[in-house]
């Protein structure tokens, strides 16, 4: 997991994220979202039924891998440990765009969970999440939480809610 812990990063205020959508490359646009924004709804499935849940994440820099963590006794841990094939949903509509919608990006980034087990991800995956959201010490210290990985395979960028780009980030052993 070396790559990945060495390539974990919170960087808000990039260059990239400070030009306008247009301005940026697909790369940019994905890195301005999943830099810029602090939560994903998780989407999950279980029974033939799907399940989507708030999640705080922290994205290496190639993009390939995310991580999060979660309550052991909940629904969302239950179904990521019956499938792995999850999907995240990521956009900046908490931006000001009552009057313009061109301005909204929207991700959708489907991948592989993996429950993380050695300590050493743990505290690396800990730290992560902790530069990104400071206020969730607690939460990311709990004992009663696992850390899983997300090897992101594919992310699909929605701009002006219709123009659609897929991208794919290179899958190397980004923790795997």
């Amino acid at each position: 997991m070396r790559e990945f812990n060495e390539t974990m990063h919170y960087q808000p205020n990039s260059i990239s994220s400070l030009k306008q959508p247009r301005e940026r490359s697909l790369f940019e646009n994905i890195h301005a979202l999943m830099t810029g924004q602090p939560y994903a709804v998780l989407c999950t499935q279980g029974a033939g039924l799907p399940y989507g849940s708030v999640i705080a994440f922290a994205a290496n820099s190639q993009l390939n891998a995310v991580v999060f963590t979660t309550p052991i006794a909940t629904r969302k841990y239950r179904l990521l440990t019956e499938c792995d094939q999850v999907a995240l949903v990521i956009d900046n509509r908490a931006g000001d765009h009552i009057s313009d919608d061109s301005g909204i990006d929207a991700l959708t980034a489907t991948g592989q969970a993996v429950r993380l087990s050695k300590v050493d991800d743990i505290e690396t995956t800990k730290k992560a999440l902790m530069q990104k959201h400071p206020h969730m010490h607690e939460f990311f210290d709990s004992p009663n939480n696992a850390f899983f990985r997300i090897q992101i395979h594919r992310y699909l960028h929605v701009t002006r809610l219709s123009e659609v780009n897929e991208w794919f980030p290179p899958q190397t052993q980004a923790g795997l």
